[in-house]
């Protein structure tokens, strides 16, 4: 489940049930993540960026009619993990932006708070007014027809290619403490094995990081890393990088291709042996009556003032017929899915009361939560760690 306001449609605050009042309090996130963990979803994404939402692809769009602002997503799943026991939790961080070191601190805080539960997604950022908030770079001003330029080609590759960075000082630095390294022993006063803490001694084209972490290695050893992907180069970055790759087809070929795509980025990568699972994004708008959920979909457009469209399929339906969708995306190659509720007022509940159980009728879903952390869940064992002599 991929959470972001009061869902992906950007009129779903207007919608009835959608407690706009509530967008920014610990609570309303609470309830969602609550009601997800109720569904036996394997995790929740929490959407976040260093600038506001926008229409606009690459720019602000100065509207008042839409949700505006975040609260922090690694600070969000901070206040619900306690509140839950099974379900994961995985914000997003811009590596654009961000620094390895603190996302490395900052996610390894949150395993030990969920015990071993969290997860991140990475996102680069290209937009001009997301980097003047920072002042350490500047990007060029592009809108969506320059990505196919020279110019628009060689950023994305370097952003990419700086994500990429970004993840392997992540993981060496979750890894610069071995596992035993605490020894606690009050006897002797010694409480750590310094011989146990690792130099990374990261030295790339973007970051230049000594290590080690100050946090101890995670429960997860290594919590679970997530990417969106849309082309071949952020591909490239899930099948080199990733534990999870979410694309965006919107039919059964379009999902074949791109898992084909990453499968061979993988191989390139030399993990073709590693566990990487592929999902499928979908914003979903489900009734009980295929007509009731296109509907509801050309109101929030009317009030929107355009139709929504996404970088992801919109499914119109019902919970059997989604049901279908994927199961019939599951043979193109693809091992879950993410959906993005257009209005988590309506649509969460479709999906944890209605499409759980049309699923779990068709053999195709859990009955109960089978592992305590996120990997378990998942299938990915725990790692070894990197520095851990032989």
């Amino acid at each position: 489940m991929a959470l972001d306001g009061a869902g992906w449609h950007p009129a779903a605050w207007r919608e009835p049930g959608a407690r706009p009042h509530d967008l920014f309090t610990a609570g309303y996130w609470a309830g969602l993540v609550t009601e997800a963990e109720r569904g036996l979803l394997d995790f929740v994404t929490f959407e976040d960026s260093f600038g506001p939402q926008s229409s606009h692809p690459t720019e602000p769009d100065g509207r008042t009619d839409q949700v505006r602002g975040r609260l922090d997503a690694v600070l969000v799943a901070a206040r619900v993990a306690p509140l839950t026991r099974h379900i994961g939790l995985v914000p997003t961080v811009v590596a654009t932006h961000t620094e390895p070191f603190h996302i490395s601190k900052a996610i390894a805080t949150l395993d030990y708070v969920s015990a071993g539960r969290a997860g991140l997604r990475v996102q680069v950022a290209a937009r001009q007014d997301e980097a003047a908030h920072i002042g350490r770079r500047t990007l060029p001003r592009l809108h969506p027809a320059d990505w196919d330029t020279p110019q628009g080609r060689a950023l994305a590759a370097e952003l990419f290619e700086e994500a990429a960075d970004h993840i392997e000082v992540v993981r060496r630095l979750w890894d610069s403490w071995e596992d035993d390294a605490e020894i606690r022993d009050v006897a002797t006063g010694r409480f750590i094995d310094r011989d146990k803490l690792h130099y990374i001694d990261f030295e790339g084209r973007h970051f230049s990081v000594k290590g080690p972490s100050i946090t101890p290695r995670p429960p997860q050893g290594q919590p679970v890393v997530s990417a969106l992907a849309h082309h071949s180069v952020p591909y490239q970055l899930v099948g080199r990088a990733a534990d999870i790759g979410y694309i965006t087809p919107h039919d059964t070929d379009q999902a074949l291709a791109t898992v084909a795509e990453i499968r061979a980025a993988q191989a390139a990568a030399g993990r073709e042996h590693e566990p990487l699972h592929v999902f499928g994004d979908l914003v979903v708008f489900l009734d009980d009556d295929p007509a009731a959920a296109r509907g509801r979909k050309d109101r929030l457009d009317d009030l929107a003032g355009t139709v929504y469209t996404s970088d992801a399929e919109v499914f119109t339906g019902t919970p059997g017929q989604l049901a279908d969708l994927l199961l019939e995306w599951r043979e193109a190659g693809l091992s879950g899915f993410r959906l993005r509720p257009a209005a988590i007022g309506h649509d969460l509940e479709q999906i944890t009361r209605h499409l759980v159980p049309e699923l779990q009728r068709r053999a195709a879903f859990r009955h109960a939560y089978e592992a305590s952390t996120l990997r378990g869940l998942l299938g990915l064992a725990r790692p070894l760690n990197r520095y851990t002599a032989a």
